[in-house]
């Protein structure tokens, strides 16, 4: 747990008291950029995932401010907050809005102090109505529901909404390219996991399957030499040579949250795999055997490149090693 609480350290010198600054300039926070809805909903996620007292406690309630307020009457929400504290986007149903569902749904399930859980909740349910066309953003939001249906149970709009959200997904191809879109982008295992847990919440063991397979064909697809070779940042075709660089902190985590779920869903030690490689290349066994992660500030490097790291240290990326983490801390003895 040692490298999570350094993490959170990191994070608490990139918050004031209106939010999580999404920038920074090594190890000290950019505050011209501001703060976004993003990394405010994955502060949230981490936060909730922790016991509700010192840095993860005082933080959680500053994301669960942020994100609230993003939200606007028709359940969308806003992105880019300025460090005055003025919105300057218009509410959208992208990528934000995903996240923002995630970081409330798992509020609303795990955090431990029931008025956190309410607002969380309450925050949810009024955007239930919303269909994202968006990929991405839909699968953020499906995993924050299926945390919901865990509270609630799976009935009316938090059932509709993952129901289609499983239908949007799309059918697994057979052959060498078994993915459901022509491209690998970015937060591919979060597309997997997405549909592990909508069905698991659903009750449908076929898309479960349908789900695990994605997932083990991208852990497959992202593994060289016993390592986790992740897709560089501007995606993968079928037939793209590999290794791709800059590679991202945020698809670690995302593979290790998805092999996460797949083992809580299917009870398989087999999963443990792929969170275990997600851990180890923040250590350094990656595709350019550079350590991800700076031992002293407890901050995360923004990006893996062939011969070197990005040494800024953002709140994305530090949020990235904070969540694989909480995964790998879980089983005793893997790294």
């Amino acid at each position: 747990m040692r490298i999570v609480s350094n993490a959170f350290a990191h994070l608490d010198r990139l918050t004031d008291e209106r939010g999580l600054f999404e920038h920074a300039e090594g190890v000290q926070r950019r505050e011209a950029g501001g703060y976004c809805t993003d990394d405010n909903a994955r502060l949230l996620v981490v936060c909730s995932r922790e016991v509700d007292a010192g840095r993860p406690g005082h933080l959680s309630r500053v994301a669960l401010r942020v994100v609230r307020d993003a939200q606007d009457e028709h359940g969308r929400f806003h992105n880019r907050l300025s460090r005055e504290g003025v919105w300057e986007d218009t509410a959208t149903d992208e990528d934000c809005w995903g996240r923002a569902l995630w970081g409330l749904g798992t509020a609303a399930h795990h955090h431990s102090n029931p008025s956190v859980r309410r607002w969380a909740h309450r925050s949810v349910i009024a955007s239930l109505k919303v269909r994202s066309p968006w990929p991405r953003a839909r699968a953020f939001a499906t995993i924050g529901v299926a945390e919901v249906a865990a509270v609630d149970g799976c009935n009316g709009d938090v059932r509709s909404f993952l129901v289609d959200s499983m239908v949007r997904v799309g059918q697994v191809p057979s052959g060498a390219w078994q993915w459901p879109e022509p491209q690998l982008r970015y937060g591919n295992a979060t597309v997997a996991e997405a549909l592990i847990a909508a069905a698991h919440a659903i009750g449908s063991p076929s898309d479960v399957d349908r789900g695990l397979r994605m997932l083990d064909w991208l852990l497959q697809m992202e593994t060289s030499s016993g390592h986790l070779s992740l897709v560089g940042h501007h995606g993968r075709w079928p037939g793209d040579a590999t290794p791709q660089f800059d590679q991202q902190p945020i698809e670690a985590a995302a593979m290790a949250d998805a092999c996460w779920r797949a083992h809580e869903v299917t009870g398989d030690p087999a999963w443990i795999r792929g969170i275990t490689a997600a851990a180890k290349w923040y250590l350094g066994e990656n595709d350019s055997g550079l350590r991800m992660f700076d031992e002293t500030s407890g901050g995360s490097y923004d990006g893996l490149h062939a011969d070197r790291v990005n040494l800024n240290q953002g709140a994305e990326s530090t949020l990235a090693l904070v969540s694989t983490f909480q995964r790998a801390d879980r089983f005793e003895g893997i790294l």
